[in-house]
Order: C-alpha cells, then structure tokens, then sequence
C-alpha cells in the first residue's frame, strides 16, 4: 500500500473544499497506468469526505442541508469549542469521514459531474490532514 498525507487550509468557517486535483495526482503517481482503490479518509472527529457535485451550488447546498439536520446551537451533550460545535462531533455520522473509489488505468473513475471533498464545518480548526491510501489490483 502507498500512502499520502496533505494538509488541506479551511478557514473558519464551514467548508466544503474540493481536492479532487491532489486525489488524482497521488492515485496518478501510486498505481502509474495499473488499476487499484484509492482510499481519502480524513483523521478528524469533526470532518468528512463527500463525493459529489461542485460549482453548481450543491457544495452549498450540503452546508446548508447539515445546518438544517444539525443546528449549531446548544442542544448538544459535547459542549467544548464554539457554540454548537457539538454538532460538528456529530456530522461524521452523516458524512463518513472516508470514501474510497476505483482507479482504473491510473485514473480515479468518478462520474463526469463527481468531485471529491473534504467537508468540514469546524471553524475552530483551519487545518486539516487528510490521507490518500492507495492498494494496487
């Protein structure tokens, strides 16, 4: 297995930052023309990977959608960090902080309108790892 960390800046705000680019050169170089799984996963209680459309709204549509589902307010149990962070601790539920998709001929085999993002609505945290894990065929 080949593996990979970058650090990926996301501000303070709630983001859903695209790193398609960075998966596809790290699964480009690991499986050269060959075949095999790439897995993102990304080492945080308070992130995740989605696999969706981007530059279209639906990156804000998901912000939105998780604020509707998890409110930030002060109904959670976990009530360190900023007001309402515990439902960041919660979102990992819904957005799993892992994805792992097909890299056939040394190309991630995405949809055409597919991107792959990191989703974080942490604003307490600005940095974030994530770790490109790549099994050859």
């Amino acid at each position: 297995m080949r593996t990979e960390v970058i650090t990926v800046r996301t501000g303070s705000r709630p983001v859903v930052r695209d790193i398609t680019q960075e998966a596809a050169r790290f699964a480009s170089e690991a499986a050269g023309d060959g075949d095999g799984l790439l897995n993102v996963f990304v080492p945080h209680a308070t992130a995740g990977v989605a696999v969706i459309e981007t530059g279209a709204g639906s990156d804000d549509d998901l912000l939105r959608a998780l604020d509707d589902l998890l409110p930030a307010d002060d109904r959670w149990q976990h009530r360190h960090g900023s007001p309402g962070h515990g439902r960041d601790h919660v979102m990992p539920g819904f957005v799993a902080p892992y994805a792992t998709l097909p890299v056939l001929g040394g190309r991630i085999a995405l949809g055409t309108w597919q991107s792959i993002c990191l989703v974080d609505p942490n604003g307490d945290n600005s940095t974030r790892q994530v770790r490109f894990s790549f099994v050859r065929g």
